[in-house]
């Protein structure tokens, strides 16, 4: 226990310190009739105080020159549903990230036979080296190595390229809290509005808020916006196991930093105006990518684990969804907010009030009080 604060040390946290009651209803399992329709949950950290607002609020809540940093990544159709050859058993794959060290973009876009993916796979009976499945659109796999874990590397096959194959095979993975099939509506609204770069198994949730309008009112507050893109993985999903934070190992992402971002961001860096990083993955591809001299631009992949005692280099502010208990996104959140015990109190007052939570819900805006 910190004699100051009050708080367990870092090196004494484990996940029974994140987790908190929600009840099932106020999991959101549609979006709203608009994108910007959401509430927002202020917190000014430091001060601990918490206020009470919408979404389209937030353009007032942000200065001239801050610099507000987007995922711009985009969801694939990346789970596949079919059958194991031979057999007929029901089995199904969800597409991670490409085996080798290319981007996304480039396996999407090349031929699919021969490709290969790390893959999270489940079938009746499981999954053994050796086995070929069969989705629909003519594409099929072939499992070539089992990790463990339900972590596997499939062979694909399809006589087009991948992307292409997805479109008419792959279902678009919507988080498994979400307790239905994709609808329509989904293809739209579990994208970003500048969701450029495919790649991604999940949304930048923080992101599913901004429409036309917000965007325009940002510019008009002379706000700043820039791009990365980092490519979700289902280790956003993945729960933080028993024991201390310290031995828990992230999914590695792949990221990358434009230029102009690097160059943007560094430069308010220096001259002492906010950076503003909208979701947690965009919050993690700026810090993995900070270094003494401002922001490195380039590629790279991180398992950047962020939980209390992190010391943050590059971002101030933070616009963020409300995450599951026990995650590693709401230990992120407490980091950032500074004290656990204030994003507990946060979390427990959403509940009193009927926030709505996840991928589809409310959302957040953390600052330091002025």
């Amino acid at each position: 226990m910190n004699a100051v604060s009050g708080e367990p040390a870092p090196s004494a946290l484990t996940a029974e310190d994140f987790d908190f009651a929600l009840p099932p209803e106020l999991i959101a399992q549609h979006p709203l009739a608009e994108r910007d329709g959401a509430r927002l949950f202020h917190v000014q950290r430091g001060a601990g105080r918490f206020t009470h607002r919408r979404f389209v609020d937030l353009p007032s809540l942000l200065r001239k020159g801050d610099v507000l940093v987007f995922n711009d990544t985009r969801v694939i159709r990346a789970r596949l549903l079919g059958h194991k050859r031979g057999t007929g058993g029901k089995a199904e794959l969800l597409l991670l990230h490409p085996a080798k060290d290319v981007t996304a973009v480039s396996a999407l876009g090349a031929h699919a036979s021969g490709a290969e993916w790390w893959c999270l796979g489940q079938a009746s009976k499981g999954l053994k080296v050796g086995q070929w499945l069969d989705f629909a659109g003519g594409v099929s796999a072939e499992i070539v190595e089992a990790k463990g874990g339900g972590d596997y590397r499939a062979r694909l096959w399809s006589d087009r390229p991948l992307d292409s194959a997805l479109e008419e095979a792959g279902r678009l993975p919507l988080p498994p809290y979400i307790s239905r099939e994709p609808e329509a509506d989904d293809a739209a609204r579990y994208q970003t509005v500048y969701a450029r770069e495919p790649g991604s198994v999940a949304a930048p949730t923080a992101g599913l808020h901004f429409s036309e309008p917000v965007m325009a009112a940002l510019d008009g507050a002379g706000v700043e916006r820039r791009f990365v893109t980092l490519d979700v993985g289902a280790g956003t999903f993945m729960p933080v196991r028993e024991g201390p934070l310290s031995a828990h190992v992230m999914h590695r992402e792949r990221y990358r930093v434009p230029d102009e971002t690097a160059a943007a961001v560094s430069r308010a860096r220096q001259e002492g105006r906010r950076v503003i990083a909208v979701g947690t993955t965009s919050l993690r591809t700026l810090e993995a990518a900070s270094t003494d001299e401002g922001l490195k631009a380039g590629a790279g992949d991180t398992a950047l684990f962020i939980y209390p005692g992190y010391t943050f280099r590059t971002v101030d502010a933070l616009v963020t969804n409300f995450h599951l208990p026990r995650s590693s996104l709401v230990m992120l959140v407490s980091a950032f907010i500074g004290s656990r015990s204030v994003c507990l109190d946060a979390y427990a007052e959403a509940v009193r009030e009927k926030y709505r939570f996840f991928s589809y819900g409310d959302a957040m805006f953390i600052e330091s009080a002025p």
